[in-house]
């Protein structure tokens, strides 16, 4: 029989009353990628917050696998002796074999154990790897490629390492090995054609080749169906590594990813649907500050507002208490992260603002990483003034405070007149006269080596954002990550995020979108779209996800210019919230946090691993589904109280209330935040067992599509957003009793042609 469907995201659990009743015994996991203790991107993220409910789980039988790199290595892995004696025979034949590896304990929460492989010491070996690679499985990696190099040696070496350990055990060992990401995937290959006693899960993050296709300005979505993969990977000059990736999507026992979007987009690239979706979670308890984050919004929000003042002097004519700061901020990727958008909408906006002589004024920031070679001297200026004048403020409030004291120890009313002399007089005008500026303030905040290339800047010079004083949206395009030591905006990205009002991340291609998460879990609304897993997590677990905070825009099935108009909705029906509008929204964006912490999310790497060991090991492990009939799942409803953002379900714009008309909402926090608790209903769990534990369990099949007894593979994915099945994007193929979906027609449920 086939297997049902595991965990869904609308049956989503309560923490307190999920049951695990699967025996690990002697099982042993190493977890496999190329961003272990090395930050690259998103998955660096992904492992980092998610090693401490992993060590949890498996304790001291849980070992993390990356490359060595001593930069990283001295500030984050504290290197010690291995304590697991088979482990430390291993890496000591292997050293002793011409390897280097180093054993220690990763310096995060949950203080997980590493296996650092140094693959530049085996490059001697490269040319015959390479050679083997070719003969046992037809794939070729040219010499020109470091990066494809880079991951023959790393997949070599972890192959090497596991078989090592299997044969350094006294007993039979249960392995499971968890690889991410095409880099590490070629150890997931050889362990299948070498048939090492491992269990194996290949969890793609985002597709090569999904990736390179939406670079390059093609639909991608409703194309998907019509690629012909082997001559679009040939043409991109990545076909040995997307032979590769899926190599090691069609090897594994388990094969996951990050979303349900993603998992459609490698069911037609990798051509193969995805057993497990499985979502990214944070460390919640990391960004959480209980009731005291509003206090830290308006404490980082006061720091921008100073970098503002310096970076607009001369122009400042704006009330930085009607500001609304707007931001996006990743990867450089400007058709990808939505970038042209963004831009395209906030032209549109000015337009708005300023027909309807709107007090608002938008700044918007670009934190994306590109080529600089310095600050601009223009913007370091700009904050060297704001001191000046600063400290011009301080020097005259000290002599004016030391005379109204004086005069007021006498028992005599101050003569304002004599307060102030002649010398205090030409200290403040020569202070305001060094505040004159002849030119506009800068965009951009460094000087770009590309500037006339650029994107952005293109962009903003074709859109005539210029940041003039007519202008109701300002630009500022920061071009490097931020940092707490900068000598311009001193400020790290967590904190810069709780300052700003809204995130913005309108994404063609987003498997996950980490960016707008942090925003829920700091209480800052923010943008994405329905081509991010982030945004389709959202739209199956909350009834109105604007009323919340998270306004999701559709980017599937509109046109760019639709898109656009959508987008500028949006943000015009943001500008026009009151602030207590804005802070009840913040509010319940900050509820959302517990649907990202990974005490929940992780839950869907469990099953996965779960899964992975009763394929590989199926006289051990054993894998019985429940009922999933039993239990209810469950939705965000739409808030009882007035919505301080617009439901799309509703009115498509909110009232301007003024602040004397703030009182007359209906909003009661307290009772809001219970009855948010009390939706979360406690899904169905599926039981794992032992043999001994449950002699009638059924048996799942082995990775290959041999079925271990009468089991067979599954037929559909275990996915959290439901089926990932072309003629199912929309809905889950579960009971619709289940869980409270808004209404869907027929029409809307078979919309996605691939």
């Amino acid at each position: 029989m086939p297997l049902p469907r595991s965990l869904s995201v609308t049956s989503l659990s309560g923490l307190d009353d999920w049951t695990e009743e699967f025996d690990l015994g002697d099982a042993v996991l190493f977890e496999i990628a190329w961003e272990v203790a090395n930050k690259v991107g998103g998955i660096y993220t992904v492992i980092q917050t998610k090693a401490r409910l992993t060590s949890e789980e498996w304790g001291e039988n849980y070992f993390l696998v990356g490359p060595y790199m001593e930069n990283s290595v001295r500030t984050q892995v504290e290197l010690i002796e291995p304590t697991n004696p088979a482990l430390k025979r291993t890496i000591d034949n292997m050293n002793s074999s011409g390897c280097k590896l180093y054993f220690g304990r990763w310096l995060i929460e949950g203080s997980p154990y590493v296996v650092l492989i140094d693959v530049g010491f085996t490059a001697w070996s490269l040319d015959r790897w390479k050679s083997e690679l070719w003969e046992n499985c037809g794939i070729g990696v040219p010499w020109f490629d470091r990066e494809a190099n880079d991951a023959v040696l790393f997949g070599f070496l972890t192959a090497w390492l596991l078989g090592e350990y299997a044969a350094q055990c006294e007993e039979p060992p249960h392995i499971l090995a968890h690889f991410h990401e095409w880099l590490a995937g070629l150890g997931l290959v050889l362990c299948r054609q070498r048939q090492l006693p491992v269990a194996t899960i290949f969890t793609t993050h985002a597709t090569l080749l999904g990736r390179y296709l939406c670079a390059g300005s093609v639909d991608f979505y409703n194309n998907l169906h019509k690629f012909n993969v082997d001559k679009e990977a040939g043409d991109r000059q990545i076909y040995h590594r997307y032979c590769l990736e899926r190599a090691a999507a069609h090897c594994a026992h388990v094969f996951t990813t990050v979303s349900h979007i993603t998992a459609i987009e490698a069911e037609h690239l990798l051509k193969r649907k995805p057993d497990v979706v499985t979502p990214n979670g944070l460390n919640v308890k990391k960004f959480s500050a209980s009731h005291e984050f509003q206090n830290l919004h308006a404490h980082s929000k006061a720091r921008i507002q100073e970098f503002i003042r310096g970076h607009f002097y001369g122009h400042l004519d704006f009330n930085l208490d009607k500001s609304v700061f707007l931001f996006i901020a990743g990867r450089y990727e400007f058709s990808n992260k939505g970038a042209d958008v963004f831009l395209e909408a906030l032209a549109r906006l000015n337009y708005l603002l300023r027909v309807n002589h709107s007090e608002v004024t938008v700044i918007a920031f670009f934190i994306m990483p590109a080529r600089t070679n310095n600050f601009n001297i223009e913007t370091l200026k700009g904050q060297a003034v704001r001191k000046q004048l600063w400290d011009t403020a301080q020097t005259v409030k000290e002599k004016f405070g030391k005379k109204l004291y004086e005069s007021l120890l006498v028992g005599q009313l101050p003569d304002v007149s004599k307060m102030l002399d002649k010398e205090d007089f030409t200290m403040m005008k020569r202070a305001i006269f060094s505040a004159q500026r002849q030119c506009l303030p800068p965009i951009c905040t460094h000087n770009m080596l590309d500037d006339s290339s650029d994107p952005i800047l293109n962009c903003l010079r074709r859109i005539g954002l210029f940041n003039s004083s007519s202008d109701r949206v300002k630009v500022i395009f920061h071009p490097e990550f931020l940092s707490s030591t900068s000598p311009l905006l001193p400020m790290d990205y967590e904190e810069f995020v709780r300052g700003c009002h809204l995130g913005v991340f309108p994404s063609y291609y987003e498997p996950w979108g980490y960016t707008p998460a942090e925003c829920t879990v700091m209480g800052i609304p923010s943008v994405s779209t329905n081509l991010s897993g982030f945004g389709c997590f959202m739209e199956e677990h909350i009834a109105d996800p604007s009323a919340y905070g998270v306004y999701i825009l559709d980017r599937r099935y509109r046109s760019v210019d639709e898109s656009c108009s959508q987008l500028t909705s949006f943000l015009l029906q943001f500008c026009q919230q009151s602030r207590r509008q804005r802070i009840i929204q913040r509010n319940r964006t900050e509820r959302l946090s517990d649907l990202l912490d990974w005490r929940y999310l992780g839950r869907y790497y469990i099953s996965a691993r779960h899964m992975a060991l009763a394929k590989a090991f199926p006289e051990s492990y054993y894998y019985e589904p429940q009922d999933p009939s039993s239990k209810k799942g469950f939705r965000y409803p739409r808030p009882a109280s007035v919505p301080p953002s617009p439901a799309l379900s509703r009115h498509s714009s909110p009232h301007h209330s003024d602040d004397n008309d703030d009182d007359d909402e209906r909003y009661n926090e307290d009772l809001e935040a219970e009855k948010d608790r009390l939706n979360i209903r406690q899904p169905h769990s599926p039981q794992y067992r032992d043999k001994s534990g449950l002699p009638d369990a059924i048996p799942v099949s082995d990775g290959d599509g041999t079925p271990a007894s009468s089991a067979s593979t599954p037929s559909s994915v275990s996915s959290p957003a439901g089926s990932v099945s072309s003629e199912n994007f929309r809905g889950p193929t579960i009971p619709p009793f289940l869980f409270c979906l808004r209404r869907r027609t027929l029409n809307q449920e078979s919309q996605f042609c691939c």
